[in-house]
């Protein structure tokens, strides 16, 4: 069998020199940090507690402070407490096969899906589905810094609004590297600012305590009721799609080891699902600090981050730097935060259009238009119905999340019907899977559809757990129905070494990609169709003809 490369069955030049072009570029920007696939143990040489710090810092957003206010305020303290306290164990459950299938196998949540239930091109749609998480939020996160800035320095919102969207575009531009950096050396000036606060006020008024226990909310009478708690829980749960983002920092893992399996499990547990226990109490947080604002000056700025830590702030500094404080904390928030949205966002929108089009157009193509969906949802005052958005696209989020989870859980370590290994490369996959469209599709449908009260009024608190229920209970039945026949196209990918090393990590083992001439490891490669040779992941996601994809087995 011929060795010598080429880039498409053609008898016209032109075709595979635009082609040989197109991955020229796409290698060169992916192997910035590794952007679509599979990230190497050659880059991986941070510690585990580096990589959990980075990913840790990517969750300090405002927008807790603002759903527990808004909860509480609507439900009463009670209600929103029970509700924050549900979201989080069913987003720590939920997020925990995730994050360790992210970090064992150093792959983000795209990758993971593909194998576990969707095929290669069926997780397009949750492709889609975090990537409307990532501008969701930086739409939230930027429509409170822009309340910040307006509060501190008199700008409008609608140049708030743009200030808080342009200035990530440079600091999202390099990747892991940069963006460790920033998480690291943030995270210390954030959570001094954060927890002082409300230590001050706990300590020098317990008044403060007693009434936000007491808290009836605005639709209460102060009693626990289930639909409260659920419709609070709801709105919580749109963050369960957060692990996505953990995840992008989580594959970035080194391997674990036996000398280093504590620190790594500590790490992955702390940064992969325990991100919601902080998120948790930023929750309540806001719920205590609305309730503190609502005695002070009234009901009306309560909801705004802003006025929660500019009230609070007032109550142990001098006046002449209660302002510049609380606009530094939300600035520095907005910013963590908003790399991360903007950095995993456009993962996310590369990673459909190149599979859909088998083109890669540069990440930064969809920073920028991940950018121009948040600036659109800011200008149209998201802020003012963020509990509707929120409790609208959680049902989307809980359905996909369940579902990969579930398929992890049960299908590959219970049934054992699911491939444990992650497959995601083009070939090795089918085009859809029955068992997650199937179940996302019937559970996410379903879900929305009791949201909007087509089952009656009775069931519309419920819709949240209907999604969680019915992935949970269609993924592993419809695995069974299908007997896990859709799962793997083939089983042989051609290369006779191990895709896992003695330990059971990925093999960092070399391969020479004969379309582009880079190295990559092992998981990163397959063996190509028409030349005695490989072929890297992302030159077969942009194989526009095949010519290189290995056939489904006989």
């Amino acid at each position: 069998m011929s060795t010598e490369p080429r880039l498409a069955e053609v008898t016209d030049p032109e075709p595979a020199q635009e082609a040989a072009r197109g991955t020229d570029q796409a290698v060169k920007e992916t192997l910035e940090d590794y952007t679509l696939r599979f990230a190497p143990r050659s880059y991986r040489r941070w510690t585990p507690m580096v990589v959990a710090t980075t990913a840790l810092g990517g969750i300090a957003y405002m927008a807790d402070f603002s759903i527990g206010a808004g909860i509480g305020l609507a439900h009463g303290t009670g209600n929103a407490l029970l509700a924050i306290a549900v979201a989080a164990v069913v987003i720590f459950v939920t997020g925990f096969p995730l994050a360790y299938y992210g970090a064992r196998y150093n792959i983000d949540l795209d990758l993971i899906t593909r194998g576990s239930g969707f095929g290669y091109f069926g997780s397009v749609i949750t492709s889609v589905i975090f990537a409307s998480f990532t501008f969701i939020f930086f739409a939230l996160e930027g429509s409170i810094m822009a309340q910040g800035l307006k509060l501190g320095l008199g700008l409008p919102l609608w140049l708030g609004y743009l200030v808080s969207t342009l200035m990530v575009i440079p600091l999202v531009i390099y990747g892991m590297s940069a963006l460790s950096k920033l998480q690291v050396w943030t995270t210390p000036v954030w959570l001094l600012l954060m927890v002082g606060p409300l230590v001050y006020l706990v300590a020098t008024d317990p008044g403060t305590v007693d009434r936000f226990l007491a808290y009836a909310g605005t639709d209460g009478d102060g009693g626990v009721n289930t639909a409260s708690v659920l419709l609070g829980a709801g709105v919580c749960l749109s963050l369960i799609a957060q692990i996505g983002e953990q995840i992008d920092y989580l594959r970035f893992m080194p391997p674990k080891t036996e000398a280093n399996k504590r620190g790594w499990w500590t790490a992955v547990v702390m940064a992969g699902p325990g991100w919601v226990v902080l998120g948790a109490l930023k929750q309540a947080i806001g719920v205590f600090l609305a309730v503190y604002i609502i005695a002070e000056v009234g009901a009306s700025a309560a909801p705004e981050p802003i006025q929660q830590f500019k009230h609070a702030f007032d109550a142990m500094m001098p006046s002449w730097i209660v302002l510049p404080l609380a606009v530094a904390l939300v600035v520095i928030s907005q910013i963590k935060i908003n790399v991360t949205n903007a950095y995993s966002g456009s993962l996310a929108w590369t990673n459909s259009f190149t599979r859909v089009t088998k083109r890669y157009p540069g990440r930064m193509v969809f920073v920028l238009v991940n950018l121009g969906f948040a600036l659109a949802l800011m200008e149209a005052d998201m802020f003012s119905f963020l509990n509707s958005i929120l409790g609208f696209y959680s049902n989307c989020a809980i359905a996909w999340v369940v579902t990969v989870a579930t398929d992890i859980g049960i299908n590959k370590y219970v049934l054992k019907l699911s491939p444990h290994a992650p497959e995601f490369r083009r070939g090795m996959l089918y085009a859809v899977n029955p068992v997650g469209v199937v179940s996302f599709v019937a559970a996410s449908g379903l879900s929305i559809a009791m949201y909007f009260h087509a089952l009656g009024d009775t069931l519309q608190p419920y819709s949240p757990v209907a999604a969680a229920v019915i992935a949970f209970v269609l993924t592993p039945l419809m695995a069974v129905v299908t007997k896990g026949r859709y799962y793997l196209r083939r089983t042989d990918d051609g290369i006779a070494e191990p895709l896992l090393d003695e330990d059971g990590n990925p093999s960092a083992v070399a391969y020479t990609c004969h379309v582009c001439r880079q190295q990559f490891e092992r998981p990163d490669v397959a063996a190509c169709r028409t030349h005695d040779a490989v072929v890297c992941s992302l030159c077969l996601s942009t194989d526009k003809v095949g010519d290189h994809v290995l056939p489904a087995a006989v």
